[in-house]
């Protein structure tokens, strides 16, 4: 049976006659934003051919507001698996309707893309990448919290732009793909290939915290390349208490440790479980560094040695150096090492999604 909906999307071929960019937006309750980010497409350079809105069991007006301004609406229908859930539904419905060559562009409800970002990812899908994400600043707002999150944005941004968009992963505040990869990944999870997710053939893996971090690594594992590029950029929502960054990165950690258990090691996954080593070690190096302050105060005085000073300046350096992008007085304000006490926070999320993944603790959002 057909999912109800507000608005049928009939997606229509490009006034040029060439491809089609559908953008599908999951939106849970997202009223408030949903306006700004359907603007936000509709002032991209190269126009975008549908905006379809996804609502997700919402208890408030995002579809009426949604309609307003002009996009579509689909509703999901008995979803309890949430963003991927959704998604899964609103592809399975669409897919069908559109050509190989067309790309949808996937996109959170909380995310305004900038208006080049359309016009830059689509030139990077045609140069034959698998899936094209984008590189994202942290909004206004969140006090401090939503502060240490802007200057965590904005070291990744300089990390994928020094590295001319390689990244790890294809983040789920907008990513592009063509309508034949998705087809491919559909029918890989339904051969053997990658895993089989839903069972149906769904593009994204609803038994996983991070589905995004799972569709880069199937990508990859069907020989797709992917890429950020530092053109396709766009400001996503900061959160806006430590309870609320708490959970995020909970999530966001424990998803890419299982992700690597769940693809076991690969040529792809190698990568990634290096990356989850280098975690595990500062998360132990914190411990220490820690431990030795409070071993040398309970012995009358704080005598450091000189390898964790040493250890401290590098720590300066990183801090000032990485925090470039948000200006001179930001890399100012990182030498006092202020940072220290979201660094901490984060080493200790690490520990407790270390520790959930080990002992298999229920999964939550």
């Amino acid at each position: 049976m057909s999912a109800p909906t507000l608005a049928e999307p009939r997606p229509g071929r490009h006034r040029s006659g060439g491809v089609r960019v559908v953008a599908l937006i999951p939106a849970h309750d997202e009223e408030a934003q949903i306006a700004a980010t359907i603007a936000g497409l509709r002032a991209q350079e190269r126009p975008v051919d549908e905006i379809v809105v996804v609502t997700d069991n919402c208890a408030d007006d995002t579809a009426a507001v949604a309609l307003a301004a002009g996009a579509k609406v689909r509703a999901s229908v008995g979803n309890r698996h949430k963003k991927a859930g959704a998604l899964n539904q609103a592809l399975a419905w669409l897919l069908p309707r559109l050509d190989e060559d067309d790309v949808i562009l996937v996109q959170d409800a909380d995310s305004t893309l900038d208006p080049q970002f359309v016009r830059v990812a689509l030139g990077h899908v045609e140069r034959g990448y698998g899936g094209v994400g984008g590189v994202f600043r942290g909004g206004p707002g969140g006090g401090f919290v939503g502060h240490l999150q802007r200057n965590e944005y904005a070291r990744y941004a300089r990390d994928v732009h020094r590295l001319r968009g390689k990244c790890l992963v294809l983040t789920g505040t907008a990513a592009m793909f063509r309508v034949g990869t998705l087809r491919e990944v559909s029918a890989a999870r339904l051969a053997g290939p990658l895993p089989a997710g839903d069972g149906a053939g769904g593009i994204y893996d609803t038994t996983v915290l991070t589905e995004d971090n799972e569709l880069t690594f199937a990508l990859l594992h069907l020989g797709h390349r992917v890429i950020s590029p530092a053109a396709c950029t766009l400001e996503t929502e900061v959160m806006t208490t430590w309870r609320e960054l708490w959970l995020q990165h909970l999530r966001w950690k424990r998803g890419a440790v299982e992700n690597c258990v769940q693809y076991g090691l690969t040529r792809i996954t190698w990568r990634y479980w290096g990356r989850q080593l280098l975690t595990l070690a500062g998360v132990l190096v914190s411990l220490a560094y820690l431990a030795t302050i409070v071993v040398a105060l309970g012995h009358g005085g704080l005598h450091l040695q000189p390898l964790w000073l040493g250890i401290s300046g590098i720590f300066v350096v990183e801090r000032v150096v990485t925090v470039r992008y948000r200006g001179w007085r930001r890399m100012l304000l990182a030498a006092s090492m202020y940072e220290l006490v979201l660094d901490y926070f984060l080493q200790a999320c690490h520990a407790k999604a270390y520790a959930d993944a080990l002992l298999r603790t229920r999964k939550s959002w």
